[in-house]
């Protein structure tokens, strides 16, 4: 039959479900007490309503007095009252008690529990307490926790001196000692808890330890204070065994509820999915406990700070923190301090900062945390500083840092804060310092985009100042910090959402040196903002990504994408930068459509201009004229915009319209330096015959006159003036010595106009340039003048710089590269038929030809004076160019032995003789020779009587010398096109197995980074969970250093001895005494096969002599011989094995990780107890002589 309890079997009613665990605090104070009171009758007593007590308990004490209550009494309602939360009552009840008990009893043992139990009211005072005296109280007079702490110390020692050995003092002396550790200041240094705190929270777990000894392990709440003190002393693991033997032993254990515990133990070694596992159990138990709804509202909170904030996850996750979980605790309990630290940075990001600073301030004075007394001190500097308290944020700042150890520990976000104050102080060197400390202890991200910037900002202005000087240093910082901040990015881990600002940063650090990666930079800006743009803006019935994209760019910031045509302007792609400075229009329009009162006319004026040089490069010159006359409407005073067209006119017009609209141009703006340097670039221009004096050149006077009277800084001015005394000294005498010294005074001068530029610019590319060809010119220094050409290479993209390039190679006797950057030149837009460039290419090919003796080589020549010859017909030079080669032509191929020669060439060299001939009688006849007259008719009369006859007696003898040779040239012919073939036909094939073997290699490539990947990810979680697992593996000493837990033996059956040293080794030693004297050579192994393993093999093959040479003990082989017989006879044994190392952690595993071992030094040190245990959970052992016969 069933037990009856107060009328319902086991306590449930029929019909009704078993409810679930509920708290058993106060559940022994019933609700009326009756107490006996002398009068006529015997059992007289005066009933009390427990449940409904008066708010004055004197009355009641004076009965007490009276009547002489016992002791019972006297706690009975003095726990009623603190049932009711009237703790002040209770503690007065237990006051004028223990002075009643006193007095009355004979032995002063029997007031111990009421001194006891006053002690634990004065804890729970200590709880509510405030941690610092309120504003306006003094420090003596307000009743703070360490007051109530202080009051509670002393209760326990009286308590102590009545009866040391009263069980429950060591309890309370337990919890005293943690409330009086979280007071104490946090650790200076990283990873520590403070020398006193840690000693109060060793002596709280003896005591703890204590409690449990007089119990005999049975007093739960000594156990969770012995989990809470481990876990404060950081001994997460050791804590979290506590807290889940607790629930084991005492599953209906609610208040306190020791799955909080767990979940706080799982959050902390980061399981934090198991972590909100506890807490829901938790919260499903006691549906109204504060604690868990908070827990529960902050795991939350943390899911949320991992995904974009833009998110609809964000949304979802953080609305589910605030109003599910933190809401609900508020209305439980609106003074629970981490509670009140949420919702102050709630109501902070709302700018509800009285809200903010009531929490803050709560959060502050009741908390037992000081991480949330640090929180609070942070909310309440945030709010300091947005409102401009300069003063007030940065002692905050610093008390929130302080709070959580400061210095090398510290809290981030406040040392960052302070960090910022700093840079609004305009104090950069403090912040610098700041943030580099940072970066140094932790590589946060905001720090380095912060310091990033700082370092930037200061390239910015230093750029623009008038005072250049070298930050290079702090260039190379800028780039670094904020490219870390950017591949940061690229890690899924770290969850970083990417920043405009940081790529804008980026784009102007790279603007000057690498415009491509500045492009990219910008790009990836545009990207971004094209993401952020909601599909109900795409374009409808357009399914082309680059449609779409052109379609919405108008929605773009139009700076961003006038920045971005730009740089495709520079690097020469003209028509993407049109399409570009279009779309910028169109937002800007767009810009206007969505606010009114937004001016946009200074972009549009700027825009347009861009656009009109774009389609400018595109030789859209219609366009261009449209834009600028467009521009010039809305602004009729736009310069720049009356320049090009200016300039548009003078190419289109170069007799009448171009420079009456130049010479307008400059008489409407003579003090503008670029109306004056085109000015300039049109007189140099100009058809017409230099003057001797360079002074008395216009060019050079306006020139001189734009120094003297306009800007003395002008770099054009200076260029040009070093180009006119280049040009001057190029058209010196140079016969004697005092003309060559003149001249080369003249190159100097040129040098300092040049150098001057430099020095204002040091990127001046035309000054160098200057300096260069003076080099060559006038010293003849190549090399020097090569490496700045070079150099300027990466710059200027026009053809005269490779011209110069290619007289220099040809100067240098290297043909090959002379030649290849005449043809750059040609190359080049409106050069493809320039006949000086063509001129200089022949003659390079005619030098080659003489210095290789190859008759290729002259025939390129002649084709090139033949081109540039038909390009400006009128010019007498370049058909005496053509003659001219067409003789040394004749010259090299008639030397020629006949086996290099055909009659076909010979003929040929012949027809151009007949023309050289008639070109040079031509030439000799014009008035204006390029040679005196008599030299021409020179050649002319040698190439007639000479050469001609030389020629045909070289075509007769290579007619008779092919003619006796008709046969082997045929034979020789047909071997050489068929070995052509052949070679064609190996080229082919080579290159197709190239190609094939390059595409295998790419697909490998592609397989073995995918599978690097896979790796790499595996063996990230295969480290961190060793990380986790040797940090769950150790623990401290009492000193408090960290060392390897000690593991206990395996347990052995009743009756079992201990285990006998075996003779199989040495039984197998006597088998393989003939083959032990090679054994030295050769090592023996082992093959070790372990089911669980996490690693990529489940083979690992151990060096036996090295395991036996690390311990030499017999008792190693002899229990690996019982792990190996127990696990062949007994799976379910060796599956037990296998969990007990998997929840002890891997060192009992096989020493065979990749990684070095950190342990291995304590394993050596191990009793020899326990390694029968460590043995016994390896897995199959297989000796080498065993695996052999098997």
């Amino acid at each position: 039959m069933a037990a009856l309890a107060n009328g319902t079997t086991n306590g449930v009613a029929n019909g009704d479900s078993a409810a679930g665990p509920v708290s058993i605090r106060f559940s022994d104070i019933p609700s009326a007490i009756d107490i006996p009171v002398q009068g006529d009758q015997e059992d007289e007593a005066v009933e009390i309503d427990l449940e409904d007590l008066v708010d004055d308990p004197t009355e009641l004490c004076t009965l007490f007095e009276n009547e002489h209550a016992a002791k019972t009494y006297w706690m009975t309602v003095a726990l009623a009252y603190a049932k009711q939360h009237k703790i002040d009552h209770a503690i007065e009840m237990l006051l004028r008690g223990g002075g009643a008990i006193q007095s009355n009893a004979s032995n002063p043992r029997d007031k111990v529990s009421m001194i006891c139990c006053l002690c634990w009211m004065y804890l729970w005072k200590s709880r509510e307490a405030p941690r610092v005296a309120p504003d306006g109280m003094r420090v003596s007079e307000a009743k703070t926790k360490e007051y109530y702490l202080q009051l509670a110390t002393s209760s326990l020692n009286d308590a102590a001196r009545l009866n040391p050995s009263f069980p429950p003092i060591f309890l309370a002396r337990g919890v005293l000692l943690l409330l009086r550790a979280s007071l104490q200041a946090p650790s200076k240094t990283a990873g520590g808890i403070g020398s006193e705190k840690q000693e109060l929270l060793k002596t709280a777990v003896k005591s703890f330890d204590d409690a449990l000894r007089v119990s005999q392990g049975k007093n739960m709440l000594a156990l969770m204070g012995k989990a809470r003190a481990l876990f404060s002393l950081q001994k997460y693991p050791d804590s979290l065994a506590i807290y889940q033997d607790v629930l084991q032993k005492k599953p209906d254990l609610v208040d306190p509820d020791p799955r909080i515990g767990i979940g706080c133990c799982f959050w902390q070694l980061g399981f934090k999915k198991d972590a909100k596992t506890a807490w829901e159990r938790s919260l499903e138990i006691t549906p109204d406990s504060k604690v868990p709804n908070i827990l529960l509202g902050l795991y939350y909170l943390d899911a949320s700070g991992h995904v974009p904030v833009n998110s609809e996850d964000f949304v979802k996750l953080y609305k589910k923190a605030m109003t599910e979980y933190t809401q609900k605790s508020f209305k439980l309990d609106k003074d629970l301090p981490l509670m009140c630290s949420t919702f102050s940075n709630y109501f902070l990001s709302r700018k509800s900062w009285d809200n903010a600073d009531k929490l803050a301030h709560k959060a502050i004075q009741y908390t037992d945390v000081n991480a949330i007394a640090s929180d609070g001190w942070y909310v309440l500097a945030r709010k300091a500083h947005y409102n401009g308290d300069t003063e007030h944020a940065n002692d905050f700042y610093r008390r929130a840092d302080d709070a959580r150890g400061g210095a090398d520990t510290g809290y981030f976000p406040a040392k960052f804060g302070a960090a910022q104050l700093s840079v609004l102080k305009n104090d950069l060197g403090e912040a610098k310092l700041r943030l580099e400390k940072m970066i140094q202890q932790s590589k946060s991200h905001e720090a380095m985009i912060l310091l990033g910037t700082l370092y930037a900002e200061e390239i910015f202005v230093n750029q623009t100042s008038d005072a250049k000087e070298d930050k290079s240093a702090e260039m190379k910082k800028a780039i670094n910090l904020l490219e870390a901040v950017r591949n940061a990015w690229k890690d899924p881990k770290r969850n970083v959402s990417p920043d405009a600002s940081v790529l804008l940063n980026l784009a102007r650090l790279y603007e000057t040196e690498n415009p491509e990666k500045a492009l990219q930079c910008l790009q990836q800006v545009e990207q971004l903002e094209l993401d952020q743009i909601p599909t109900s803006e795409y374009p409808e019935d357009v399914t082309e990504e680059a449609e779409i994209q052109a379609a919405i760019r108008k929605f773009l910031p139009p700076q961003l994408l006038n920045n971005i045509g730009c740089f495709h302007f520079q690097a020469e792609k003209h028509v993407l930068a049109s399409e570009l400075f279009e779309a910028a229009l169109g937002a800007c329009m767009k810009m206007s459509e969505k606010d009114s009162s937004v001016d946009t006319d200074a972009l549009v004026s700027t825009i347009s201009f861009n656009l009109g040089r774009s389609y400018e490069a595109q030789g859209l010159s219609d366009k261009a004229v449209e834009v600028y006359e467009g521009l010039l409407n809305r602004h009729d005073d736009y310069t720049d915009a009356r320049a090009r067209l200016a300039y548009i006119k003078l190419r289109q017009s170069p007799n009448k319209d171009g420079p009456d609209a130049v010479a307008k141009l400059y008489q409407d703006n003579t003090s503008d330096v670029e109306v004056r340097a085109l000015y300039g670039w049109y007189l140099g221009k100009v058809s017409r015959k230099r003057p001797g004096n360079i002074a008395e050149d216009p060019e050079f006077r306006h020139y001189k006159h734009t120094l003297q009277n306009y800007d003395k800084h002008d770099r054009y001015a200076l260029v040009g003036m070093g180009n006119l005394h280049m040009m001057q000294a190029r058209e010196m005498r140079r016969e004697t010595d005092a003309d060559k010294q003149k001249r080369s005074a003249a190159y100097g001068k040129a040098v300092e106009f040049f150098e001057k530029a430099l020095s204002l610019d040091p990127k001046n590319a035309y000054a160098a340039q200057g300096v260069a060809i003076a080099l060559v010119e006038d010293k003849k220094d190549y090399k020097n003048a090569l490496a700045i050409f070079n150099k300027v290479r990466e710059t200027v993209k026009e053809p005269n710089l490779y011209v110069n390039l290619g007289h220099i190679f040809a100067e240098l006797k290297q043909f090959s590269k002379a030649i290849e950057s005449y043809e750059i030149a040609l190359s080049k837009e409106g050069k493809e038929n320039d006949p000086v460039i063509l001129a200089c290419l022949g003659r390079t090919w005619l030098n080659r030809g003489r210095a290789e003796r190859d008759i290729d080589a002259y025939t390129k020549a002649l084709e090139c004076a033949e081109k540039a010859l038909e390009v400006a017909p009128d010019q007498i030079h370049y058909k005496f160019n053509v003659a001219f080669v067409q003789i040394q032509l004749v010259t090299t191929i008639q030397g020629l032995p006949e086996n290099r020669r055909t009659t076909a060439q010979l003929e040929k060299a012949a027809e151009g003789l007949e023309a050289a001939i008639e070109s040079l009688d031509a030439i000799a006849a014009h008035p204006q020779t390029p040679y005196p007259k008599h030299d021409v008719e020179q050649r002319a009369n040698m190439a007639r009587n000479t050469l001609r006859k030389q020629l045909e007696r070289a075509i007769g003898k290579q007619k008779e010398w092919e003619e006796v040779n008709k046969e082997k040239i045929a034979a020789a012919q047909s071997q050489r096109e068929a070995e052509l073939k052949r070679r064609e036909a190996d080229r082919a094939e080579v290159m197709a197995k190239e190609k094939e073997r390059q595409d295998k290699i790419r697909r490998e490539r592609d397989e073995m980074a995918a599978k690097v990947k896979l790796e790499t990810e595996e063996r990230e979680r295969e480290l961190e969970a060793e990380r986790t697992r040797r940090e769950a593996d150790m623990t401290e000493d009492e000193e408090g250093n960290k060392v390897k837990r000690k593991r206990k033996p395996a347990p052995r059956a009743p009756g079992e001895g201990k285990p006998k040293r075996s003779s199989k080794k040495k039984a197998a030693k006597d088998d393989d005494s003939d083959s032990d004297e090679g054994s030295h050579a050769k090592k023996k192994r082992r093959l070790t096969t372990r089911e669980n393993s996490k690693f990529k093999s489940a083979e690992i093959v151990l060096d036996s002599d090295e395991e036996d040479g690390a311990g030499d003990d017999d008792d190693d082989d002899d229990i690996l011989d019982r792990a190996d017989r127990m696990g062949r006879s007994s799976p379910a044994a060796s599956d037990a094995g296998d969990n007990d190392s998997n929840d002890g952690g891997d060192d009992d595993k096989m020493d065979v990780d990749d990684a070095p071992r950190e342990d291995d030094d304590d394993d050596d040190d191990e009793p020899s107890a326990r390694q029968p245990a460590k043995r016994a959970r390896r897995g199959r052992v297989v000796e080498s002589d065993e695996e052999d016969e098997e």
